[in-house]
């Protein structure tokens, strides 16, 4: 299956029988070149970035064939999704998801793991990065792991989940702390910001965190849970806390890891970013990096790891769908503990 990605600004993405197209008319021409085709039943997922149209005619297709639609805007960050009415079909799952997030005892248990989880992952990063480089740093990268896995020990100990957020916060400070001991001061990082982020470094994390998002969220509604009922992250308004909670594990295990293999060695420099000095979005990525980080992206997904929950080796995007499925058993009932992904 096919994950159709369209960044092409001003195409059009349109319906011909069974096929997917995507057009765009250059200017003082009178007839659309054909930018890409695919049949309808090769497609997992249509992801447009920015200014692109979708016709009715497509989207209907779409829907009908079960294919998912996400918007992000230029610079990746997740707008919405179109999706197919059956998903309240589940109502059985989702009554006891509400049920699981109006618990506090449960909503803690299952948040720790998650949180534990995610801290494992960043500790172990830091311990990678560690290795083969010079002393002084590698030092800076051990002290920090340490640091973190006292606050995973701590997370253990929590008693609400205002005292996790803070666990978890703590360990996050020092983790890109660290991190920025290691980059170039031409990056500009300062930490981990972000609504909008302010630096280059920032920029990248949260066009790869766009994707995670737009890829997890697939995956929930795909199991029938409700992204915006989660555990660990506050329930507001438009705020898909599920979703976010799912992501934790995998943001060091997928996006941190790629944007750290490109920056670290060389694949990428902070002039392949433009500083706008708009509030809205004062950094933007450039185009010819943007489809070349979604490839990366794609191929990290592709790569097989240690499942430790099932004790298999899966592709990391096969573990998406099956971290979301234990959680639905958790929510169910039928599994006692959400175990999360370390890698």
């Amino acid at each position: 299956m096919t994950v159709l990605y369209v960044q092409e600004q001003g195409a059009v993405v349109r319906r011909t029988a069974e096929l997917i197209k995507v057009t765009k008319r250059p200017a003082r021409q009178r007839k659309d070149t054909v930018l890409n085709s695919i049949a309808v039943h090769e497609l997992e997922q249509v992801v447009v970035y920015g200014n692109v149209q979708l016709t009715t005619q497509a989207a209907a297709l779409l829907l009908q064939k079960n294919v998912d639609v996400v918007f992000l805007s230029f610079g990746g960050k997740f707008l919405f999704r179109l999706v197919n009415a059956e998903g309240g079909k589940f109502g059985k799952l989702r009554h006891a998801q509400l049920q699981l997030s109006g618990d506090d005892a449960r909503s803690l248990t299952v948040a720790k793991a998650i949180v534990r989880a995610k801290l494992a992952n960043q500790r172990n990063l830091l311990q990678r990065l560690g290795e083969g480089i010079a002393s002084t740093h590698a030092a800076l990268l051990v002290q920090a792991a340490q640091s973190i896995d006292q606050m995973r020990t701590a997370a253990a100990r929590a008693t609400d989940a205002d005292s996790l957020r803070g666990f978890e916060g703590r360990a996050g400070a020092t983790y890109f702390g660290s991190l920025k001991s290691l980059l170039d001061v031409r990056w500009l990082f300062q930490g981990r910001a972000y609504h909008p982020p302010p630096d280059p470094f920032n920029a990248l994390l949260s066009f790869g965190y766009a994707l995670l998002l737009k890829d997890l969220t697939a995956t929930i509604q795909i199991v029938g849970l409700d992204p915006y009922l989660g555990c660990f992250h506050t329930l507001e308004y438009g705020r898909p806390s599920l979703t976010l909670d799912l992501m934790e594990e995998f943001r060091p295990l997928v996006v941190d890891e790629i944007v750290l293999q490109w920056v670290l060695g060389g694949k990428i420099k902070p002039e392949d970013f433009t500083l706008t000095g708009q509030a809205e979005q004062p950094v933007l990525l450039g185009e010819k990096q943007l489809p070349l980080f979604i490839t990366a992206y794609e191929k990290r997904l592709d790569e097989v790891v240690q499942h430790n929950p099932s004790q298999s080796r899966q592709k990391l995007r096969r573990c998406f769908e099956l971290q979301a499925r234990i959680y639905a058993r958790v929510v169910m009932e039928t599994r006692a503990e959400y175990e999360g992904l370390v890698g």
